[in-house]
């Protein structure tokens, strides 16, 4: 079993910045590939980003590419830069058992792991 735990989020002004944290507890992450989802009140869960198990390759959202920033040492990072309003969600971290070390997925039934969520908040 792995426990995820984010952290990080908050409120902010569009065009800021905020970095969230994935960390497991009492475990280390490196076995997994790891991917960041979100969910807006009221609409579906949605894949924003995800790294590969040595974080070699990474995918993003379209909306996101090139604002968002995926990345792993110990804890599993998401740099979110120039923030809009429609990023307001709560953003999730998920864990899985990749078959390589190369491998990403957007899908959120490839992940066996998730934490609680921690909110972000983007004000016009």
């Amino acid at each position: 079993q792995v426990q995820l735990v984010e952290s990080g989020g908050g409120l902010v002004q569009a065009g800021g910045s905020l970095r969230l944290s994935c960390a497991a507890s009492g475990r280390t992450l490196s076995s997994y590939a790891m991917g960041w989802f979100r969910q807006a009140s009221g609409k579906e869960r949605e894949f924003v980003a995800a790294i590969s198990r040595r974080g070699g390759f990474t995918y993003y959202k379209d909306s996101v590419k090139g604002r968002f920033t995926i990345s792993r040492e110990n804890a599993v990072y998401l740099q979110m830069n120039s923030l809009k309003p429609e990023d307001t969600a709560v953003y999730y971290c998920a864990a899985r058992l990749p078959r390589n070390d190369f491998g990403t997925s957007e899908r959120t039934s490839d992940y066996a792991y998730w934490g609680q969520g921690t909110q972000v908040t983007v004000s016009s």
